[in-house]
């Protein structure tokens, strides 16, 4: 009998197989940072990356289209990045203090993204999303916040209300009943949304992941944003453009610069830093106010929004992110990765027509997605875009890791600018491969 994707897989790598059982004993579930760690029956550890690709321990070469999770558009180990970082490390990590690289970091993002008269350093994207809802609600004066179903915002409480289906349960254990009550868990539409805001006054704002649910897998329908920002104003909201993932990889302003829209706030990390931890919140001078410390002892303590955190805006992240923020500036990359990405949505599309496979591809700027179980998407929900069955999630990621392609995650990825054409036509040569070696393994359908 021929061997099995499981099989090909666990004999590619055996030093991952023998790391697993360490990371299991130490680690819950095996996952020392991150649920997207653990995998059946043992996930790859990676070694070392630069530019489009990375290898594993066993030494196995992969193109790479997960990309540190989005965060890098420039690439493993970008030379400009690396070289920053180099440079900075000689002087300290930590100071607790005003550092001249933080205040260059903060006017490029200024000068980069349109809303951002103002802005604020996190130490991740999940803590973007939790200020700004802070900020959200400290400005106006009201308790709820309204999202989408499906939309990822962060592993915080006040993200995990309508993250994963059936959206009217946290997705997960441990979120105060009073955290789930604060917020309005919607499907995005905008005769919903009208309904909702003229009925109930205690809407602080609405937060919005740009490019829809998980950087696309639940495409926005057209219009659906700028009708966001319409509402939000006529009701008096406040409307937060979540671009933990859009920020910079759309364009160099973010997808609201690429698309023309305004939020008051917007929330941003991933690129921002390089590839390297933290965050920042953005937004319009006089809500980003809410936070200004001006000396008076009420005011400050009972009038104000707190924020603090060790490792905000640290002199590595400055670094690296100064050094990224200059290269992202002249849009090249995007282009680069955007070109790329719409070459492999094309051929993989003619791929799977050719093998007359019931699956689609899509997506948007410098991602893509394919969908297996049917030729489109059109008329999907988010419960059944985010629910393919695991064991074709699985054996798809694995049949391409196999013969040399790693995706983020599902069965989708992101790119960046430093792929080719040459990495393009070998991905889709490798895609064909995995394709072909499902349908022997009666794991897809025709259709």
């Amino acid at each position: 009998m021929p061997e099995t994707i499981k099989e090909a897989y666990i004999r590619k790598n055996p030093k991952s197989a023998e790391l697993y059982p360490r990371f299991q004993e130490l680690f819950p579930s095996g996952g020392p940072g991150h649920d997207g760690y653990v995998a059946a029956p043992f996930p790859i550890s990676i070694a070392r990356g630069q530019g489009p690709r990375k290898w594993d321990v066993d030494g196995n070469e992969y193109i790479d289209f997960g990309l540190g999770s989005a965060s890098l558009l420039l690439g493993h180990a970008h030379p400009a990045v690396v070289d920053a970082l180099t440079k900075a490390a000689p002087l300290g990590s930590h100071f607790g203090a005003p550092v001249e690289s933080m205040l260059e970091w903060g006017e490029r993002v200024h000068n980069l993204i349109p809303c951002a008269d103002k802005v604020r350093f996190v130490a991740s994207g999940a803590e973007s999303t939790m200020l700004s809802m802070r900020i959200a609600r400290a400005y106006t004066g009201k308790e709820k916040i309204i999202r989408w179903e499906s939309h990822y915002h962060g592993w915080h409480d006040y993200a995990m209300p309508g993250n994963l289906p059936p959206f009217d349960s946290p997705a997960s254990i441990g979120i105060p009943q009073g955290a789930v009550d604060s917020v309005i868990v919607l499907p995005p539409d905008l005769d919903t949304l009208e309904r909702t805001l003229a009925a109930d006054n205690n809407i602080a704002g609405v937060i919005t992941e740009g490019s829809g649910a998980s950087y696309g897998t639940v495409p926005l329908s057209p219009g659906f944003l700028e009708g966001v920002r319409r509402l939000t104003r006529q009701y008096n909201v406040l409307m937060i453009l979540d671009e933990v993932i859009t920020g910079f990889r759309w364009s160099p302003g973010g997808l609201q610069q690429r698309i023309g829209i305004d939020p008051d706030l917007c929330t941003l990390a991933k690129i921002l830093t390089g590839g390297l931890p933290g965050g920042a919140v953005a937004g319009r001078d006089d809500i980003m106010r809410v936070m200004v410390q001006t000396g008076d002892r009420q005011h400050d303590r009972h009038e104000r929004v707190l924020h603090g955190g060790t490792f905000n805006a640290n002199p590595y992240c400055a670094a690296t992110g100064n050094a990224a923020l200059e290269i992202v500036a002249s849009g090249e990359m995007q282009d680069t990765a955007d070109r790329m990405a719409d070459r492999l949505r094309v051929g993989l599309q003619e791929i799977l027509d050719r093998s007359e496979v019931a699956a689609c591809v899509y997506g948007d700027a410098s991602t893509f997605h394919v969908y297996f179980g049917n030729r489109s998407i059109e008329g999907m929900d988010a419960s059944t875009l985010k629910n393919t069955p695991p064991a074709i999630q699985t054996a798809f990621r694995q049949a391409l890791q196999v013969r040399g392609v790693d995706l983020m995650s599902r069965s989708s990825g992101v790119l960046s600018g430093t792929h080719t054409d040459a990495d393009i036509d070998q991905t889709l040569e490798i895609f064909d491969g995995a394709v072909k070696a499902m349908v022997e393994e009666g794991l897809v359908s025709h259709g």
